[in-house]
């Protein structure tokens, strides 16, 4: 059964309110992920545990539980200037940056003369997360998965 510091394997479809296809894992290529330390949204997490291999489950998380509300504060208009003079800037490419002591990733929306406005929001945030998914496996963490806080099977890079 699934509890904290377990390494989960899941195969997933995730879909909006809108039924619209926003990602998925398969059993060839599984989500892996540390259980009960961050590494998922809380509300996933949260009917995650307790679930056994081969269990299925169709699972709603609402924003408050997934990625948040829409942050109207992470909207931002930045100087072109901030940006390296060589950097080629468009819609839709992202940067990180550190805000508030953390490392947000920003979207560019929009460029409008020498200002590019920008969104930290998670591409997510505010939206109805619908998973459909099934446990495919279940194992205890390494002693270095739990000091660093995440799964090491190759998908995560330091």
């Amino acid at each position: 059964m699934v509890k904290k510091n377990d390494v989960v394997s899941l195969s997933y479809t995730l879909k909006n309110s809108d039924g619209v296809d926003l990602g998925k894992a398969d059993a060839k290529e599984p989500m892996n992920y540390l259980h009960g330390v961050g590494g998922n949204i809380p509300g996933l997490e949260e009917e995650i545990e307790g679930l056994k291999v081969g269990d299925k489950k169709d699972v709603i998380v609402p924003p408050e539980k997934g990625y948040g509300d829409v942050d109207p504060k992470l909207f931002l208009k930045v100087a072109r200037s901030n940006f390296p003079a060589d950097m080629d800037i468009k819609p839709d490419m992202q940067f990180s940056s550190e805000m508030g002591g953390k490392e947000n990733i920003f979207t560019v929306e929009s460029i409008d003369g020498d200002n590019v406005n920008v969104n930290g929001n998670h591409p997510l945030a505010g939206q109805t997360l619908h998973f459909s998914l099934e446990i495919l496996g279940i194992r205890d963490a390494t002693e270095e998965e739990l000091s660093h806080g995440h799964v090491h099977d190759g998908s995560h890079h330091h």
